[in-house]
């Protein structure tokens, strides 16, 4: 595990790991790893520098620091609907972070109904994002990077 929940004032609980998600849908991993290879689509799909998506290599790049993070920690400032989904479910949220700033996220968890009811407002959020580079050229023509959420674990009290 990338985030330390033991550092944490409050109790936490991971809610999503990409690396469950990835057993229970292999065909994430096939269908990224294609467009990687796909030299029809030179601007479409991540780059593979650090390995193809959900292998053995880019695991590794993530675990011996080579694939840049970003960790991010904050508290739920609102909930709500995002996207054309007809769902009256909240799938989104605000969060507050260290520095003021407000950065909008989506929520990621295994068990819908039971961790889903941990996003609320006053909730601690940690978030380890990997930033895999894009194909050059995938983005306006400039090179950058897909932030892909490894692992999300939200507080089971508010801290507020």
């Amino acid at each position: 595990m990338l985030l330390n929940l033991n550092k944490s004032d409050t109790p936490m609980k991971f809610v999503y790991l990409l690396s469950e998600e990835l057993k229970e849908n292999p065909g994430q991993i096939v269908l990224a790893q294609a467009l990687t290879l796909d030299k029809s689509k030179p601007y479409m799909g991540l780059k593979g520098a650090y390995g193809l998506f959900g292998s053995q290599e880019w695991w590794n790049s993530i675990e011996e620091g080579k694939m840049p993070l970003l960790f991010l920690s904050g508290v739920i400032q609102r909930t709500y609907i995002a996207g054309q989904d007809s769902s009256s479910e909240e799938n989104s949220f605000s969060l507050l972070l260290g520095d003021g700033s407000i950065r909008e996220e989506s929520i990621y968890s295994h068990t819908r109904k039971e961790d889903r009811r941990l996003f609320v407002v006053g909730s601690r959020v940690e978030i380890v994002y990997a930033l895999d580079e894009l194909k050059p050229g995938a983005v306006d023509g400039e090179e950058t990077h897909l932030d892909i959420v490894l692992e999300m674990a939200v507080s089971l009290q508010s801290v507020e």
